[in-house]
């Protein structure tokens, strides 16, 4: 303020000398540094508060992706189920049975006790011994029965054992449930005509599966040096590790076994 009032005394008295220079010079040297300073405060300010704001923009536009991809997920996933179900209805068309379609809800994977569960039971008119099936082939059968869900064993449990026989020829052997393996079809002849690729089917004796339904396709052929059968391992037709949606043969197939077995010979 003392070098402001000098400087205007000085001009009004009509004197500007050396020493009025050096005092302007040095007041528009501080204003100059003041108005730098103040500026950079200024664009710093302006800088923080944009990039504040690209960063809540960043925020927004990120959570608002996150939940584009979850619906885009959600019509994906409902896409899909809708082939599923469309390709369902469309084999059960063709079928001749009127079968009951069930959801899988749950899974037991011990190696000896493959099962899964339905959701399926009494109320549905469910018994066991009924067939368990899916476009691909042969699933299993009940096994257990409750109100409204029911237990299924897998075809290829070890516990699991089918009559089948090799499609082209309608050779017969018992097919055993061998876990990961797929199956093993025992008791067919050394001079059966076998090869790689043909298809085994159910046989329909006994009367548990229907003649015909596909189990799967012979994977390896074993001639052992003693012994009169081939071993013969199948790979399954059915993926029993993708089970969503199965159909339930309601034929009361235990209760004609049972028939079956009290009729009286003639």
């Amino acid at each position: 303020m003392t070098v402001a009032l000098l400087l205007l005394s000085s001009m009004l008295g009509g004197r500007f000398g050396a020493t009025h220079r050096l005092t302007l010079d040095f007041i528009g040297c501080m204003q100059s540094g003041v108005v730098h300073v103040v500026d950079k405060f200024a664009e710093f300010k302006n800088n923080y508060i944009t990039n504040w704001s690209l960063q809540e923009e960043n925020k927004r536009l990120l959570k608002r992706g996150d939940t584009y991809l979850t619906e885009l997920q959600k019509y994906r996933e409902s896409y899909l189920e809708a082939r599923t179900f469309e390709a369902l209805l469309n084999f059960k068309k063709g079928l001749s049975i009127d079968p009951l379609s069930a959801r899988v809800v749950g899974k037991e994977p011990s190696f000896w006790y493959k099962t899964i569960i339905v959701d399926r039971g009494r109320n549905d008119d469910i018994e066991e011994g009924m067939t368990v099936f899916v476009p691909e082939g042969v699933v299993g059968q009940i096994i257990q029965v409750g109100d409204d869900y029911s237990k299924v064993l897998l075809a290829n449990a070890p516990t699991s054992a089918i009559d089948a026989i090799i499609q082209k020829n309608r050779t017969r052997g018992i097919l055993r449930g061998a876990g990961s393996r797929g199956y093993v079809l025992n008791y067919v002849l050394k001079n059966a005509d076998v090869a790689v690729g043909d298809y085994v089917v159910t046989a329909g004796i006994g009367g548990l599966f229907p003649t015909g339904m596909v189990v799967g396709t012979v994977a390896e052929i074993h001639n052992r040096e003693r012994g009169m059968f081939q071993e013969i391992e199948v790979t399954p037709e059915v993926d029993f590790q993708k089970l969503e949606y199965v159909f339930i043969d309601r034929t009361n197939r235990k209760k004609i076994i049972d028939e079956m077995n009290r009729a009286p010979m003639k």
